[in-house]
């Protein structure tokens, strides 16, 4: 069989790649003693990159198209060899074929928590999950770093190593996002698109990029969920007693509807008892029978001499104070300041002197 294989390998002068796995990022075209004839076809298809190898160096790269391999396509090839017996022979070198289309069939998950710490909630350990897409950008630098001398290349191989980058950058991600968890869910697009430019960043120097990154989830503890489930219910009622009758119902209902009509009374009645220790009841005014009321206190007034004013002075000390006829006088519940003969209260402590005549 190996004796057929050689020989069918000097008639064969088309080097090219038809990929049907689906899962394959590098592959060496196989050739019996990595002979090529001088003037074989190259054919490069879309979404592939050929990479000729020479004595383990890198010699050249050729993008999508058909070529015809002799000294006008080869010359970095050329130069490293330096061939002692023309064009036309055989020559030595390795074609690894490079798929530069996009795997997305990527998959990520956090295996331990992230603790972040949320302004509402405190320290709360977040889980995640969701797919990445792939693609080469650089097909001799993923042979440098990666592949190396791997016959087929495939995803499995670098999958691990990507998972490990992308959950150490969502970890961090998350912890400085800044994003209430409430609001988690409307910013995983945006965090999305940030964390395919940073892992895209990261991956440059082994020639892979990741153009999509999708997040699919953000979970809490079961433990937290429960919580927010249990404030949402209380959200939406407004009043303890009918909250504490909503309680009552679902436990009546959780029961079962076998209950009989002394069971079901109960529940009624405890429902309602709930309730109205929850509800605030009014407080009846409260009323002192210990002894009379206060006695009523005597108006204060206040005087307006010179444009000074004195007081308080209860009403019987107003003539000592400098009360007079023309004198202004306030107290409680009056307007404004009035002169003391407009005020028929103050009459009798004016000594009915008559008012001033009028001008002839």
């Amino acid at each position: 069989m190996a004796l057929f294989d050689n020989i069918r390998g000097e008639f064969i002068d088309i080097v090219e790649w038809l990929d049907d796995s689906r899962d394959t990022l590098v592959w060496r075209f196989p050739r019996h003693d990595n002979e090529i004839k001088m003037g074989a076809r190259l054919v490069v298809r879309e979404s592939q990159v050929a990479v000729f190898v020479n004595e383990g160096r890198i010699a050249d790269a050729f993008a999508p198209g058909t070529y015809t391999l002799e000294t006008a396509n080869l010359p970095v090839l050329s130069t490293l060899k330096g061939w002692k017996y023309g064009f036309d022979s055989p020559f030595k070198a390795e074609v690894y074929f490079v798929s530069t289309r996009q795997f997305a069939d990527f998959k990520w998950g956090t295996q331990n928590p992230v603790m972040v710490r949320d302004p509402e909630f405190g320290p709360v350990r977040l889980r995640a999950f969701g797919a990445y897409a792939v693609r080469v950008t650089d097909g001799p630098a993923l042979l440098r770093e990666l592949a190396g001398t791997d016959a087929q290349f495939r995803t499995e191989e670098v999958e691990g190593y990507l998972r490990q980058l992308v959950v150490g950058r969502l970890a961090s991600a998350l912890a400085t996002a800044g994003v209430p968890l409430l609001e988690l869910a409307a910013g995983q697009h945006e965090m999305g698109q940030r964390l395919a430019r940073a892992l895209t960043d990261d991956l440059a120097g082994v020639g892979l990029a990741i153009p999509t990154f999708t997040i699919e989830n953000i979970s809490l503890p079961p433990e937290v969920e429960q919580a927010l489930d249990k404030r949402s219910q209380m959200g939406l009622v407004s009043d303890l007693g009918d909250y504490a009758r909503f309680q009552a119902a679902g436990a009546l209902e959780n029961a079962g509807g076998a209950a009989d009509g002394m069971g079901l009374g109960m529940g009624i009645a405890a429902g309602q008892h709930l309730a109205a220790a929850l509800t605030p009841q009014p407080q009846p005014p409260l009323t002192s029978h210990a002894g009379p009321p206060p006695l009523p206190q005597p108006d204060r007034w206040f005087l307006g001499v010179g444009g000074e004013q004195r007081g308080p002075f209860d009403e019987p000390s107003l003539p000592a104070a400098g009360l007079t006829p023309d004198v202004l006088v306030w107290k409680a519940g009056m307007p404004q300041w009035l002169p003391a003969r407009d005020v028929p209260e103050l009459a009798s402590l004016l000594g009915g002197t008559p008012p001033p005549l009028p001008p002839a």
